[in-house]
């Protein structure tokens, strides 16, 4: 095997590593390392739960003195900067590692090739770029956060036959089988925060936990958009928010005039629902629009959100360019002439999109859509 070849097999076998802890290394992205002698794996790390202690450190205690004259193999560049652990590639010079192939350069101004150049300058042989594109899904959330100020957003939309979201009046209706579901349940588990409006919170009364046994503790941060604060606090988001993390949205506290207050709120008196909110755990923030909220999603260390339930929410997400990824589950029910239409469908795909994969689930079908990079 060529040594191209093998860079390319040990780097698959990095990322997937990486997968591990995806969605619980808070602000710091997961990052997998693997460290290889003579073509023999020596030592594996996976960024902590929490973020800390980082790939590059547990891998090197992993490998011991098996590390002296070995390659690394690092999902993400090794940090250069000291925070409240040391740099990663002074770690790799100190250990004697000879080698170190790279799969994504850190955007963070703090690294941004300074990691590369510690190693280069130690005489370290340094091959970057190697499943560059494979690693820089791994870590799409950490890189959007870096470079768009804003967490990586997941549009996830169950069509059925016909091209609908669900039915008028009702609660959920049952789009797509057990196995894309289960498949939905897996994405939550990786992902730091879903969202839906107060629209679905009200009339689904949904968890928006993980439900799959052994992942409960992965749930996500918990996210309503609800500018009247309209969500009740008898709701089971309100009444499990000191368990999961639970945020309303809302626009400005000022009065709405009577005729736009709904029964649900009851009188205009948002203060006064606000406190009681507050009483349950749940935490109310405001902001004017999306854009807000996603810049101040980012600086809490949210890397990604799942945008799951509510036409309305996903057409204002779509609307305003904030969409990265489209997961558009597609059941073969049929809602029928009351149903809800989905704003987007595999035939109305927006042209800023391509196809990433599709698969079969079943008698479902789950088609991925990622945003096209202009860079």
């Amino acid at each position: 095997m060529s040594g191209a070849a093998d860079d390319a097999r040990f780097m698959a076998a990095a990322i997937e590593l990486s997968l591990k802890h995806l969605g619980q290394t808070s602000t710091n992205p997961s990052v997998g390392c693997l460290i290889v002698k003579d073509g023999v794996v020596v030592g594996r790390g996976v960024t902590a739960k929490g973020g800390r202690p980082h790939a590059e450190a547990l891998a090197l205690n992993d490998a011991g003195e098996a590390a002296r004259g070995a390659t690394a193999y690092v999902t993400l560049e090794p940090c250069s900067h000291h925070g409240k652990t040391p740099p990663c590639a002074n770690a790799l010079v100190a250990a004697g590692i000879a080698r170190v192939v790279v799969a994504v350069t850190d955007p963070d101004e703090r690294v941004s090739g300074r990691g590369l150049k510690i190693l280069r300058d130690a005489g370290i042989e340094v091959t970057s770029s190697v499943l560059e594109e494979e690693g820089r899904c791994a870590l799409a959330g950490y890189l959007t956060r870096q470079t768009k100020g804003r967490p990586y957003v997941i549009l996830k939309l169950a069509v059925s036959a016909d091209g609908m979201i669900g039915r008028r009046g009702e609660g959920q209706v049952a789009i797509t089988g057990p196995m894309a579901r289960n498949q939905v349940q897996l994405l939550r588990s990786v992902t730091d925060a879903i969202l839906v409006g107060v629209g679905t919170a009200m009339v689904d009364d949904p968890e928006l936990t993980v439900r799959l046994e052994g992942l409960e503790d992965r749930s996500p941060i918990r996210i309503v958009l609800d500018r009247r604060l309209e969500l009740p606090i008898g709701s089971k988001l309100a009444r499990t928010a000191r368990e999961v993390p639970v945020i309303v949205v809302c626009g400005a506290l000022a009065p709405v005039p009577e005729d736009r207050v709904s029964e649900a709120a009851g009188p205009d008196n948002r203060a006064a629902r606000k406190a009681a909110l507050e009483a349950m755990g749940v935490e109310v923030l405001e902001a004017p629009d999306l854009d807000c909220l996603l810049l101040g999603l980012a600086s809490r260390g949210i890397s990604s959100l799942l945008v799951e339930g509510g036409a309305r929410v996903a057409a204002d997400f779509l609307a305003a360019d904030l969409v990265d990824e489209i997961d558009l589950y597609q059941g073969d029910v049929s809602v029928g002439p009351d149903g809800i239409a989905s704003p987007v469908t595999r035939e109305t795909i927006p042209q800023t999109f391509r196809p990433l994969r599709s698969q079969h689930l079943g008698s479902d079908r789950l088609d991925i859509f990622e945003r096209v990079r202009k860079d």
